[in-house]
């Protein structure tokens, strides 16, 4: 039979406008049935989605639209991220204000994620730069202020010395900027702060809960929380007029190895030293070049400065030196340590560049106490103590607990020389930024009053449209008329905070302001609680600390501030895998291709590249993330063009598990778009059965497709898409096997028919278009993504046959069915009696007849 090819040019737009049109996707909070609130990470307006927001956003709504059909009131939002330095950037480099810039972009986004088909209910929409969103988010800082959660202080930050602006410690990456990629500085500015690690303990305690995220993620929260088990320790100066030198330790039983002490850069002992000594001043300034993050303290050079000051040893006789060295960091503990090079690494570096003491004191199991030492490279692991006092031959817990006895008892001016106490990693978070295209801070100086609240009734404090970026700095510091304003407690001449609000904060509560986005306050409290938690978050692991630290801690201080009851935002977290290419080079990766620029000959190992426009060969690269620099990328618009969005959305969930990369490839896509047509065709021959001949329930399809649907419904609930992909897979080819037997009077068109539309429901989140175009052309007059989602015959599930697939010199042509505990001999006869192996064998007998019992059957002709 002859069928017109599946066209989605025209058939996709169609049921979008009939989605759109109906509201089918518009979500009502007063709908009484179960909620299901399913939300993916918004994206940042850059102009044009790429093939990782295809995968990411598909997932998404395959999930929202099977929960719409199994009966869930589905909230499934969309907005953007809209705030930030690149379109600050942008306008700077092509002369257009960043409004327009950002608006642009959300315009064309918006139309090309519509294009997708996706189920969202776009009358939520929002951008965190429209004023109704930040004016709100102000309302939020205020109350942050009244409730002391936010605050303003003086204190040393991350400086990117390219994008002007400070970074918070998680955006520091390697010691550059996270955007910027520039070596980062330290410099002294008066901040506004969050008081994140108020909750240091909370946060870390209710990861245990959070059962339904990925443990990675966990674990990189634990990590950057960073709870810490250790001792306050004070060392009495030797000499007087100095107060004792506290330093936090979590190591305590190796303080025998002890064999100098280091400052901070930053400490305010060195800050007190260097006022009086140039030397110091210049090691200072050299330090605080280096970056500020983890990484870049650990790989950089130790290197130390000698104050000359010596401190009392507080366990035996002896003193040791003051060092300032570039590896002891301000922001954990104290800013001081000490350093015990025998058992850390970088001590061990540090002590042998400046030739110090090395005396171990964690004796390995193995090892000769006699005969143990320490060249370059520092013991970490377990072990006894030795060489240490009284604390010999106790294990290391063992010796932790009796130095914090003994530090406990010991006085020093009065006090304990020693107090246990527990230490995090997580620190304030800076949330001040000095930028123009960002929320402004609600926060007037004045020269008599201070910092005060801008009042309620003058919000929101609007960013002013008329700026220059001709010169270097944030534009609001230079903008008289905007930033000239009367102190709202005493009327005098006061000036307005020119910072603005780190981005991270605009996408910290966002998920919140979906369940009420056109209230006037920042939520409906009782909204709120209705839908939050979200209950299935989508997004990539790279947000694993920024975003969804920050997410939790905002959703704790809301909830203090009575904005809503909740505290842990996400109730299940999903990170799924990136969407990566081959890299096309001219060999020396000076220059990089686009695939649209290329010509392929060749399979596997012989396979070659050639411009189209030249002839000349490149070389192909390896198998990398998608990225503009590399030029690897695909445009969806140009698959969705070629293709349509379903074929898109089929290759993303089918080729590879959500939570792994997926490799994009031409066969790739032109294999998801021969399964659309080959549905296509399908749906052509079922369309022409007599459907009413025979009863549905009395065959084996029947009872596939009941088992198909049940899996499919098991793998989307489990969000292993390739997994249902490969169910829809195997029930369309036990369809067309059966169809190759039919005709118009067979008894079995109406298990086919059945079937068949139960592969249209499993289809249904994620192919749309094609489920409903070939749902209309069986005859239905209603819409297949307002349907139900089938039930499933329990009954059918555990039936007594099996579906063997049938192999002829390994490949599949047939399939049979048989009793589950048919004999080896019986499926053999029953396999010798189908039209496709009698047509192989043509009266001859077969070579070799392999069966898999429950599996397969293989005939070698």
């Amino acid at each position: 039979m002859q069928t017109e090819r599946y066209n989605p040019q025209i058939v996709e737009p169609h049921w979008q406008k009939v989605w759109t049109g109906q509201e089918l996707f518009t979500t009502q909070t007063d709908d009484p049935r179960e909620k299901y609130y399913v939300l993916e990470m918004f994206p940042y307006p850059s102009g044009r989605i790429h093939v990782g927001h295809v995968r990411n956003y598909a997932m998404g709504d395959v999930v929202a639209r099977f929960k719409r059909a199994k009966g869930f009131n589905v909230l499934h939002p969309m907005g953007w991220d809209a705030f930030g330095m690149p379109a600050e950037n942008a306008a700077m480099k092509n002369k257009v204000h960043p409004k327009a810039w950002t608006y642009a972009n959300i315009a064309a986004m918006r139309s090309q994620l519509k294009s997708m088909g996706l189920s969202l209910d776009w009358q939520r929409e929002f951008a965190t730069c429209d004023v109704a969103y930040y004016h709100q988010q102000q309302k939020l800082f205020l109350d942050f202020l009244q409730a002391g959660i936010a605050y303003r202080k003086k204190s040393k930050v991350n400086w990117d010395p390219v994008d002007r602006t400070v970074l918070a410690n998680e955006q520091v990456i390697d010691g550059k900027g996270w955007r910027s990629g520039a070596d980062v500085e330290q410099r002294e500015l008066t901040q506004w702060f969050f008081r994140i690690s108020d909750y240091s303990e909370d946060l870390l305690t209710a990861l245990d809960g959070l059962t339904r995220w990925p443990d990675k993620v966990r674990l990189m929260q634990k990590n950057w929380i960073g709870r810490s088990e250790g001792m306050s320790v004070r060392f009495a100066f030797d000499g007087a007029g100095r107060e004792p030198l506290e330093i936090f330790t979590t190591r305590q039983d190796t303080l025998f190895g002890a064999s100098f002490m280091a400052l901070s850069p930053d400490h305010p002992l060195t800050e007190d030293l260097a006022k009086d000594n140039a030397e110091l001043a210049a090691f200072v300034a050299e330090c605080r070049k280096q970056g500020t993050s983890v990484v870049a303290v650990e790989t950089a050079e130790k290197r130390g400065f000698d104050t000359g000051l010596r401190v009392k040893h507080p366990l035996q006789a002896g003193t040791l030196p003051v060092y300032v060295a570039n590896f002891v960091l301000m922001d954990y503990g104290t800013g001081a340590i000490f350093g015990c090079p025998a058992h850390d690494q970088r001590d061990l570096d540090f002590a042998n560049k400046y030739k110090l003491p090395v005396t171990p004191v964690v004796l390995p199991s193995d090892a000769d106490a006699a005969g143990f030492t320490i060249d370059n490279e520092a013991y970490t692991g377990p072990g006894s103590i030795f060489n240490s006092g009284f604390l010999d031959g106790l294990s290391i817990e063992a010796a932790k607990q009796a130095v914090a006895e003994h530090l406990e008892q010991a006085l020093l001016d009065g006090a304990p020389q020693g107090t246990r106490q527990i230490n995090y990693r997580l620190r304030d978070w800076g949330i001040s930024r000095q930028r123009y295209w960002g929320c402004p801070i609600p926060i007037i100086h004045c020269p008599s009053c201070g910092p005060q609240p801008v009042p309620e009734d003058q919000l929101p404090v609007e960013l002013p449209d008329e700026i220059d970026f001709e010169t270097p700095g944030n534009p609001l510091d230079r903008h008289a008329s905007w930033k000239q304003v009367a102190c709202p407690a005493c009327g005098q001449d006061s000036v307005r905070e020119t910072d603005t609000m780190d981005t991270f904060v605009d996408s910290s509560w966002y998920f919140a302001r979906f369940t009420a986005p056109r209230s006037t306050t920042p939520t409906d409290p009782q909204a709120a609680d209705a839908w939050l938690p979200v209950n299935q978050y989508i997004g990539g692991v790279e947000h694993a600390i920024l975003h969804l630290l920050y997410s939790r801690f905002f959703a704790r201080a809301m909830s203090r501030c009575g904005h809503m009851s909740i505290e842990e935002p996400f109730e299940g977290l999903f990170t799924q895998g990136m969407v990566v290419h081959e890299a096309y080079h001219d060999g020396q990766e000076r220059a990089w291709f686009a695939p649209a620029e290329l010509r392929f000959e060749g399979e596997g190992t012989e396979r070659r590249a050639f411009l189209i426009d030249g002839g000349q060969e490149v070389t192909i690269g390896k198998i990398e993330k998608m990225s503009k620099s590399k030029r690897n990328t695909v445009d969806p618009d140009d698959i969705i063009r070629t293709y349509g969005a379903d074929t898109a959305r089929w290759f993303v969930l089918s080729d590879s598990p959500p939570e792994r990369d997926v490799i994009w490839t031409d066969a790739g896509v032109e294999g998801a778009h021969r399964f659309v047509q080959r549905v296509w065709r399908l749906v052509q021959e079922v369309a022409a059965l007599d459907s009413a001949a025979g009863s549905p329930q009395d065959h084996a399809l029947t009872a596939a497709a009941h088992k198909a649907l049940h899996a499919v419904e098991a793998d989307i609930d489990g969000l292993r898409f390739n997994r249902a992909v490969a169910q829809i897979y195997e029930l369309a080819n036990a369809i067309s096997a059966q169809l190759s037997k039919a005709d118009a009077q067979d008894s079995t068109n109406g298990a086919i028919r059945g079937a068949f539309e139960m592969m249209l429901h499993a289809l249904a989140p994620m192919m749309p278009h094609l489920a409903e175009e070939c749902w209309q052309h069986l005859g239905h007059s209603d819409l297949i993504a307002s349907r139900p989602w089938p039930k499933v015959n329990e009954a059918l599930l555990s039936q007594d046959t099996v579906i063997l697939p049938v192999q002829i010199n390994g490949k599949r042509r047939a399939e049979i069915t048989v009793p589950k505990e048919a004999s080896k001999q019986a499926v053999e006869e029953a396999v010798l009696t189908i039209p496709a192996v009698l047509k192989a064998l043509d009266g001859r007998a077969p070579k070799k007849l392999i069966v898999v019992p429950g599996r397969i059957v293989n005939v070698v002709v």
